[in-house]
């Protein structure tokens, strides 16, 4: 099983993973009490591990105040802010969050806030552990088993969300959508339907599981809105880097289709070797899990907001080239971040699609002949189509 696959889930069948052994022995993880006092960011983890009897609990920081990552930072200063976050957890069943007990509507209240709230744990005994990095997930610290937990300040929750939350009698896709078109952002809506406060069957959601469906639903909603738009005019070419992430994104004047090519360089997390690999979907309904994992939905997300946004609708390829520069992973919001970061730089404009494939070329560091065997939207010569005339 190769690394770039797995991404630490213990599918080689070794009892630790060497990447994330050395990633983990980086960082110095605070030392916490048995009592530990912070505001969350908001932010609730919900386990996968012994599905449907899992871990949950909210993330309370053992020294300073909580910040979201972002591209301003550093890896080093991600994984520093990111390591004094605790886990606290107790296991809850899947589908308790229909009637939930105390400690699930305190963190359901976390969830729906928009703002950082006060949190207030006692552990079992003083959380330890090591620093948790994940291929979807953001790092986080140590973990300690919850005694008892309360809330010391007031939720500052939105109307919209408040509304939805309560009802229950909208599916899942209705309600995501609903708060998207609210500006509510994507977070926001995984941490919702994390805790099992969107749709009709509510159910506990593990986190890694929430981010890839938040995305992919809302991908979906503005995939199938963009359908019946006109084309884009010309061939459009989108660039941007940031944490050792680099996309070029390219609309091309042809009926909606998406296509994601993942180069993974030599010594870049996961991929000591490097790796190549790539999917797509076109404008009928996606029906399999990507083998590119949740950064295929982000990356999706990005462009589709964007065509979304311009009222076009155009087929999509896009590079995202990994450099060694990423060496720690950071979960999946790098990737939807700098993809976005790309749709929001200013394109260059060609004529033809020969013209915007050199100047792709020209940007990335990795060979053409090495990975454009990956692409389906480029198979064969790069040919003119009929809009080239």
């Amino acid at each position: 099983m190769e690394c770039i696959t797995c991404k630490g889930r213990g599918l080689c069948g070794r009892p630790v993973c060497p990447i994330l052994r050395r990633l983990e022995e980086i960082a110095a993880l605070p030392r916490v009490g048995k009592r530990l006092q912070g505001l969350s960011p908001p932010e609730v983890f919900v386990g996968r591990h012994g599905y449907p009897l899992v871990a949950a609990g909210p993330m309370v920081p053992a020294e300073g105040e909580p910040a979201a990552p972002t591209l301003a930072n550093d890896i080093g200063e991600i994984i520093a802010a990111r390591s004094r976050l605790v886990r606290s957890e107790t296991k809850i069943t899947v589908k308790e969050a229909k009637t939930p007990g105390r400690l699930l509507s305190a963190c359901q209240q976390i969830a729906l806030s928009r703002a950082p709230v006060g949190t207030e744990v006692s552990f079992c005994k003083p959380p330890r552990g090591k620093l948790q990095f994940d291929g979807v997930l953001s790092p986080s610290g140590p973990s300690g088993t919850i005694k008892e937990m309360q809330i010391t300040t007031n939720p500052l929750i939105p109307r919209k969300v408040d509304q939805i939350a309560e009802d229950k009698e909208a599916n899942a896709q209705e309600a995501v959508g609903e708060l998207y078109g609210s500006g509510i952002g994507t977070e926001h809506i995984s941490r919702m339907l994390s805790l099992g406060l969107l749709g009709k069957k509510r159910k506990l959601v593990p986190t890694r599981w929430s981010i890839t469906a938040s995305d992919d639903m809302i991908g979906k909603l503005l995939k199938d809105a963009i359908l019946d738009k006109p084309l884009v005019s010309d061939y459009f070419l989108f660039s941007a880097e940031d944490l050792g992430n680099h996309f070029e994104i390219l609309l091309l004047p042809r009926q909606f289709s998406f296509e994601l090519i993942e180069i993974w360089m030599a010594h870049s997390v996961w991929a000591e070797d490097g790796f190549i690999g790539g999917d797509r979907e076109d404008s009928r309904p996606r029906k399999r899990y990507s083998n590119l994992a949740g950064g295929y939905y982000a990356a999706r997300l990005a462009v589709l907001e964007h065509l979304s946004e311009i009222g076009r609708q155009s087929s999509v390829l896009a590079l995202r080239e990994i450099s060694e520069a990423y060496w720690a992973p950071l979960g999946v919001w790098v990737v939807r971040e700098v993809a976005r970061k790309a749709m929001h730089s200013i394109p260059l404009r060609f004529g033809t699609l020969a013209e915007a494939f050199m100047e792709m070329n020209r940007r990335i560091k990795t060979p053409p002949d090495q990975w454009r065997r990956c692409s389906s939207l480029l198979a064969g010569p790069v040919q003119r189509s009929l809009v080239d005339f």
